[in-house]
């Protein structure tokens, strides 16, 4: 089967060899595996991550965002069978979605939203369940709750907080309050959903004070966590929640006693990577957003399509990426 890999860890996205076409054996499915014919596939911050810092003694394929049919299932699969149109992002320690074919656990998948054709719907799997567990498994803002309370969302026009502002506008109470830094972006966010729209380029105080929001009770940092430190501390109010998703360097947790703010991390690979008992909740929450999908309460949060899926595009995919100017997500689709 027809991949895309990456043999040595580190090269420039401008380098040929970064990412390279390949031919690989095509895989067989565990106990509980779909193998999937992949038809479209998006491109998120943590593929480069990975390109850029993991070394691999042999080929190794990225992509965690996925649109495709069921080929093939394992002999304990239940949920799914041959010809099923599925979405997901599958998990870091396994070969990903930049090939024809992949093997994916079943608990990870969900059913491809009827109403979106392959390239919109894979722009949403992996940002899709890190939003949702970030809102509703780590802050504990409960469907429906918040009212009364703000959630500031920083680095709201990227993947994750395209849908992040959609789930808390449209299943929450909460007033959401978006950040992004240029006017295309600034107006996407508000296209998502949110209430009000912050530049994250100057200070956040300033920006909230000229909406008469002095203080909020959640933050989703989502991107420059270390920048934006200690402005965060300085906008959350007493008791109040900070979750993020991206590396910085170092963070200084004293900074968070004063007012007894709580510190949330979510890693949407955590489930599976360790099988957590729980683990079957991403194939339910992905359902579920495939319904709001399909009843018109969420939007697919497509930014950009670069064309068929090969080394050369993805490598441009990656680019884009890097230089964190990307506006919703990038997609390829077909071989």
């Amino acid at each position: 089967m027809r991949a895309i890999a990456y043999t040595h860890a580190g090269l420039p996205i401008d380098d040929p060899q970064a990412l390279i076409d390949i031919d690989l054996d095509l895989p067989q499915p565990g106990p509980r595996d779909l193998r999937v014919a992949v038809r479209a596939v998006a491109v998120n911050p943590v593929d480069t991550k990975v390109r850029r810092n993991a070394a691999t003694e042999g080929p190794r394929v990225l992509g965690w965002d996925a649109v495709g049919v069921v080929d093939a299932v394992g002999s304990e699969v239940t949920l799914f069978q041959p010809g099923d149109a599925v979405y997901y992002a599958g998990v870091i320690d396994r070969p990903g979605s930049n090939a024809e074919y992949q093997l994916v656990d079943e608990r990870s998948v969900g059913r491809k939203p009827a109403s979106l054709d392959d390239a919109a719907a894979a722009a949403l799997p992996l940002t899709a369940i890190t939003a949702w567990e970030l809102l509703f498994d780590r802050l504990r803002i409960g469907e429906g709750g918040g009212e009364g309370q703000t959630l500031l969302v920083i680095g709201a026009a990227g993947g994750v907080g395209s849908i992040l502002v959609q789930l808390a506008r449209t299943l929450t109470k909460l007033t959401v309050i978006g950040t992004a830094s240029r006017p295309d972006t600034q107006d996407w966010v508000y296209a998502m959903g949110a209430h009000h729209v912050i530049d994250h380029s100057l200070p956040l105080t300033e920006g909230l004070a000229r909406l008469g929001i002095p203080q909020v009770e959640h933050v989703a940092s989502l991107t420059h966590t270390d920048q934006h430190y200690a402005q965060i501390v300085d906008v959350l109010a007493p008791q109040g929640q900070l979750g993020l998703i991206d590396d910085p360097g170092q963070l200084d947790v004293m900074a968070l006693k004063r007012k007894a703010l709580s510190l949330h991390w979510e890693l949407m690979f955590t489930r599976p990577l360790f099988k957590t008992a729980d683990m079957q909740r991403q194939h339910d929450l992905l359902d579920r957003v495939a319904e709001l999908i399909d009843a018109g309460v969420l939007q697919t949060t497509l930014g950009e399509h670069f064309g068929r899926i090969n080394a050369a595009n993805l490598r441009r995919a990656h680019a884009l990426v890097e230089s964190n100017r990307a506006k919703g997500k990038i997609v390829l689709e077909g071989w």
